[in-house]
This record gives C-alpha cells, sequence and structure tokens, in this order.
C-alpha cells in the first residue's frame, strides 16, 4: 500500500466522442495505390493532413497568380546540379515563373551547363593541389560576358544569357540563363564577392561584377513591388544570400509607397534554416498573405510541386 495519497477520478465529468471535434477523419487517410496509377491517382491517394493539406493549399495560390501577378523564384544553384533545370524550363513555358533569382554560383552551373554539357567540379580532390575552380573555359567566359556589361548596361543575368547566345552554346536549349532571356523573363544574379570559382582567375572585371549585380538588385525590387494581392515568392535552397536580399528589396519597396501586402511565400529545402524562416516565411507576410514550409530533397520536392501545378491546371 503506497504511503501517498491519490486524486479520486471519480468526479470527472465526460462526455461522448461524437460531440467531440476530431482533427483526422479515415477519409482524409492515404490510400494504397495499385501498380500502374497515373499521377493524379498518386496525388488524390495523399493523406489530406499537415504537410500535403499545405502544399496542395500552395498549389492552389500559385495557380491563382499564373497569369495575374508574379511568381517569383529564388534560389541557390543546388537545384541546378540535381538536373532539375529541364522542370524549371516547362514551368517556364507554362507561365508559372515570372522571374528567377540567385547567386554567382548558380550562373557558372548554368553556363558550364550550356556550354559543355556537365557542371560540378569534386571539390575536396581538386582541392588537394589547387585545381579546384581552375577550369580555364569557364573563367574566359565570364571575363568576355562581365567586360560588357557597362557599355551596354546590363544585368548580370542578362549579360552571360546574351553572351551564351553570341557565342552559340551547344546546350543553350538547357540555359536557364538563356531561356529567360528568350522569354523575356528577368534573371537576376545577386554576387557576393570571393564566393565563386571565377572569382579565382584574373581578368575578371570586380568593377563590373558589382555594376551588374547592383543592376540586378534593383530589377529584383522592381519585380517584387508588383507582389501585392496575390503573388508569390519561392525559395528554393537558398540559406542566407537569396533571403536576405529578398528582405530588403520588400523594405525598399514599401518605403516607396508600393502596396507590397497579401502575397504568398514558400521556402523548400532540406533543413529549415534561420533566415529563410524567418525572411521569406514569416516577416513578409506579418501585413497579409501566408508562408509555408516544405523540408524535403529538392530533386523530389520540386517535380513534385511542377506535376502538381501542370495536374492541377488541367482541370481549369
Amino acid at each position: 500500500m503506497s504511503r501517498y495519497k491519490e486524486i479520486d477520478l471519480s468526479g470527472v465529468s465526460t462526455y461522448s466522442v461524437k460531440e467531440r471535434y476530431s482533427k483526422v477523419e479515415r477519409d482524409e487517410f492515404a490510400k494504397p495505390l495499385d501498380s500502374g496509377a497515373s499521377f493524379r491517382q498518386f496525388w488524390d491517394s495523399l493523406p489530406d493532413f499537415l504537410a500535403v493539406k499545405e502544399l496542395r493549399e500552395f498549389v492552389g495560390h500559385m495557380q491563382a497568380a499564373c497569369g495575374n501577378k508574379p511568381i517569383v523564384w529564388m534560389m541557390g544553384a543546388h537545384p541546378l546540379k540535381v538536373g532539375l533545370s529541364p522542370v524549371f524550363l516547362d514551368l517556364l513555358r507554362n507561365g508559372f515563373i515570372s522571374s528567377v533569382s540567385s547567386h554567382g554560383a548558380f550562373t557558372v552551373h548554368d553556363c558550364e551547363i550550356a556550354l559543355f554539357g556537365r557542371t560540378s567540379e569534386d571539390v575536396a580532390e581538386a582541392l588537394r593541389d589547387g585545381r579546384f575552380g581552375m577550369a580555364r573555359e569557364t573563367g574566359d567566359f565570364f571575363r568576355r560576358a562581365v567586360a560588357t556589361v557597362h557599355e551596354k548596361n546590363l544585368g548580370l543575368g542578362e549579360a552571360l544569357g546574351e553572351a551564351l547566345i553570341r557565342e552559340n552554346a551547344p546546350f543553350a536549349k538547357d540555359s536557364m540563363l538563356v531561356q529567360c532571356l528568350e522569354a523575356g523573363v528577368p534573371v537576376t544574379i545577386h554576387v557576393a564577392v570571393g564566393t565563386d570559382i571565377v572569382h579565382e582567375h584574373s581578368g575578371l572585371s570586380g568593377a563590373g561584377l558589382g555594376e551588374a549585380s547592383y543592376r540586378d538588385f534593383l530589377i529584383f525590387c522592381q519585380v517584387v513591388s508588383q507582389l501585392g494581392d496575390g503573388g508569390v515568392a519561392i525559395n528554393i535552397g537558398s540559406a542566407v544570400i537569396m533571403p536576405e536580399v529578398f528582405l530588403k528589396s520588400l523594405a525598399i519597396v514599401r518605403n516607396l509607397g508600393f502596396p507590397c501586402h497579401h502575397f504568398y511565400t514558400a521556402n523548400f529545402d532540406m533543413i529549415q534554416h534561420y533566415r529563410p524562416q524567418q525572411n521569406i516565411v514569416k516577416r513578409p507576410t506579418m501585413t497579409g498573405g501566408k508562408g509555408y514550409s516544405f523540408t524535403g530533397h529538392h530533386e523530389i520536392m520540386i517535380p513534385l510541386l511542377a506535376a502538381a501545378l501542370k495536374l492541377e491546371s488541367s482541370k481549369v
């Protein structure tokens, strides 16, 4: 017999489970698929809870924005390194991309894909003897492209896209820089000096890089100014640069009096970092709209998003 007194539960009041609101209903459970099921059957089979519910909701916001408000894509270089360019280019052709913004590494990979059909060296191995980043052709191409920015008054994304076209890059059809340029969709590049392999090469104009990148920042601000009342901004895998650029651009356009409120944002990444959570998901939507966080590998999540967009668009 315990020496301690126990509480008496005989007076607890209860009610029927039939009267209670329940967050989980069996009708919303996942549905097993048969062999050979279609994507429509897969999409409909997902359990309608948490991230699935939010992804479906976000897809709806993107559909509503398509053709009406900007859909702004921000990203790091990783989405290109895992082979997602064809997915993005298909979304571009279907009207789901109004602008693309990234940092310098994105341009290195996009240009190497366009010029050589390959990219992404073995960093650890090449670093052993100082060969990392020293591919001659890549450095020479960037030097030639950046040399044009002052005379032509170009942003960096536009200058690189023009250079790929001018030099007849054999795989230009796979280049986001080229295809967005030809579609009239801005690609803005926000360079951090010293972070990209082309900064290791002699002859590259630091003044040209800075001028072109700052011009791209101003172009990006103009795009962001139109987000209000239903636009969409997506960040994929940029943990620092693009969340910071987005926050500053938003401050500028609101300071200038643009009604940049009530829009939707999402951060797609393998790990949810501090800056994307604060500067993409939370702070920008505090005056209206909603921010979403989706965690997973880019090579899985972005094709899933793209397929869902095309599927749901076919119902309209």
